[in-house]
């Protein structure tokens, strides 16, 4: 396997993101910078194993044996390792049969990925004064009503980390029928809370995307637009949107499937509520979104911003459930401003997952390493879960375990 290294540090602050080869074993100079193409492939070779604590080589072994696994179509990956992009590839079909393969240029839903960026956002404007995040959300919006009015006590940090005292994705299902998510705020009045809001935690997915009110307030514009405009085209994330022709309409993108391999409908409800799903883009701006997470464009997204978007707020005592067959590494979860934080043997984790029909997308990274993971696919299967906590073993050297279950 030849070797290429992507160098992007500091990239998107020149508006520009570069491809360094290096031919041979892993000596030699970095030739001058060329950009991806859509047959590319980056990833670093086994005599670079050494240099770095991933394995790249038997990564990449672990993911071609994983599309061999029953529902799946297409997938995309990307690493960062000490700040740098180190791993990109596609593996699979746009579309079953199609002979389409994906590429690093392939366009993905990033479906509840997409938390992470109202987080963001919201704490960015905090950071410039523009509004504190323990103001009532009332204030900025109009249309979240909670039973016995109290939208007047919850704050726009209670917003963002599911505390509003709601039940878990509550009016989702009025959401995917067709239903105004702003009519379906309004209607939350008629539900009955679980706890005051601040005091609890549930997922939501309608009433998360109320944040939108705040941002629009604050920018004078749309959601869609202050995302745009104050962090991708900064960070330089040109595949990146938040509508459904956003993706359709792109060159290469993936198409959703059934565990079945059965093409689906690309649906509009969850573009309409864009702070919880509403973000299309390539692996390559996903990387680039995990680079500034970790600090790497503090032009763009400060210190501060990121300290308050994944400062840890609510324990989320329902995730272990979920996290039941990877607790042998992965504990102490909790939530931020649309973050997932977790201890993993030691080591404080943040991420996200996201699901919507067809689509399946995960970030997750050590902050203080600056190394992660990121992925995303195009069928409603599960067993790509685990990639994360594979890669995070190779990160920390910890012994082997088939995260991936294709062993069993």
């Amino acid at each position: 396997m030849s070797i290429v290294r992507l160098a992007i540090a500091g990239a998107a602050l020149v508006g520009a993101v570069g491809l360094a080869a290096v031919s041979g074993g892993g000596g030699g100079e970095e030739e001058a910078a060329a950009p991806l193409t859509n047959s590319a492939t980056l990833a670093i070779g086994e005599a670079e194993a050494d240099a770095h604590g991933i394995d790249y080589a038997r990564f990449d072994r672990r993911l071609q044996r994983l599309m061999d696994e029953n529902g799946m179509v297409g997938l995309s990956v990307g690493v960062v390792e000490n700040g740098h992009i180190h791993f990109l590839k596609g593996y699979g079909e746009t579309e079953n049969g199609s002979g389409e393969m994906v590429s690093p240029d392939t366009v993905f839903r990033w479906a509840s990925v997409s938390k992470g960026v109202a987080g963001v956002l919201t704490a960015k404007l905090a950071d410039e004064g523009r509004l504190r995040l323990d103001e009532s959300i009332a204030r900025f919006s109009g249309n979240l009503q909670l039973p016995g009015g109290a939208q007047r006590e919850a704050r726009v940090r209670d917003v963002l980390s599911h505390r509003l005292g709601l039940w878990r994705n509550a009016y989702d299902d009025r959401l995917e029928d067709g239903a105004d998510p702003d009519q379906i705020r309004r209607d939350l009045m008629e539900t009955n809370l679980t706890c005051q809001p601040g005091t609890c935690w549930s997922y939501q997915n309608v009433a998360f995307d109320a944040v939108t009110d705040v941002v629009e307030k604050v920018t004078g514009t749309t959601y869609q637009q202050a995302a745009h405009d104050r962090l991708f085209v900064p960070l330089g994330m040109t595949s990146t949107s938040m509508t459904r022709g956003g993706l359709v309409d792109q060159p290469s993108w993936a198409r959703p499937h059934s565990t079945g391999k059965r093409v689906l409908e690309v649906k509009q409800p969850y573009y309409s509520v864009p702070a919880a799903g509403g973000i299309n883009s390539n692996i390559k701006d996903l990387a680039i979104w995990l680079q500034a997470q970790m600090g790497l464009f503090p032009e763009v997204v400060s210190p501060q911003t990121l300290a308050t978007a994944h400062a840890p707020i609510v324990r989320t005592p329902s995730e272990n459930s979920r996290l039941r067959k990877f607790r042998e590494r992965v504990s102490e979860p909790y939530y931020g401003l649309g973050w997932r934080i977790y201890d993993y043997e030691g080591h404080t984790i943040v991420g996200h997952r996201g699901g919507v029909d067809g689509y399946r997308s995960l970030i997750l990274f050590d902050p203080e390493l600056k190394t992660g993971v990121v992925a995303m696919w195009n069928s409603n299967v599960s067993k790509p879960w685990g990639l994360q906590y594979e890669l995070m073993d190779l990160v920390y050297g910890l012994e082997f375990r088939d995260w991936l279950e294709l062993d069993s």
